[in-house]
């Protein structure tokens, strides 16, 4: 059976990484889950300090080319070695994880439903829409408690980058999408009816 490819875009801190589990988690985990931010392209011949400044909101930062053919590898049932990105030095690592396919594939970050590329091999596109001050507080304890960063690096970036390219790139997506989700993985009723969807499909 071809996998049913589920893509889960919406802006910065905005609950897509809680979608995709809380989906994954109602059909017993017989999902595939790709994060676009594992595609970071590789700036290791960069010192780390230049590395902090570049611009990681924009879509040239990311290979989407080989996410795309990772995805296409899982669609035909193959498995695929995800990169594994260091967001602390801002490089890739050397080890790969492998990612088998499962019936069904999430593939979420910013930008999916910005890439015509990857929307041409999503069955259902979601936006996850949440309001702006929430996503920002998010943001802030992500990038200070998981990522190493200082209150100012994370507001530095946010008026720099992440606030503008949510706003070129981001926000003007959603007009792709088949579902909108207002409040991401706090909207039971948005996701129950995602995972009647998916179990439909699994059933035999």
């Amino acid at each position: 059976m071809t996998p049913l490819v589920i893509g889960i875009a919406g802006a910065t801190g905005s609950g897509k990484t809680t979608v995709a589990e809380r989906l994954k988690a109602s059909v017993n985990g017989r999902v595939s889950i790709l994060q676009h931010d594992c595609y970071y392209r590789d700036r290791s011949d960069l010192p780390l300090e230049q590395r902090r400044t570049l611009n990681f909101d924009h879509p040239d930062a990311l290979e989407t080319e080989l996410l795309v053919e990772h995805l296409t590898i899982l669609r035909a049932g193959g498995s695929v070695g995800v990169p594994v990105y260091d967001f602390t030095t801002h490089r890739r690592l050397t080890e790969l994880r492998l990612l088998e396919s499962e019936p069904v594939l999430v593939v979420e970050g910013i930008l999916v439903l910005f890439e015509a590329r990857l929307r041409q091999l999503f069955d259902i596109k979601v936006y996850v829409d949440t309001d702006a001050d929430i996503r920002v507080f998010r943001r802030i304890r992500r990038d200070i408690e998981e990522r190493g960063r200082t209150f100012d690096s994370v507001r530095r970036q946010y008026y720099e980058s992440v606030r503008p390219a949510t706003l070129q790139f981001v926000e003007p997506s959603k007009r792709w999408a088949d579902i909108i989700i207002p409040e991401g993985g706090d909207n039971e009723v948005a996701l129950d009816l995602l995972a009647a969807k998916l179990r439909s499909v699994l059933t035999p």
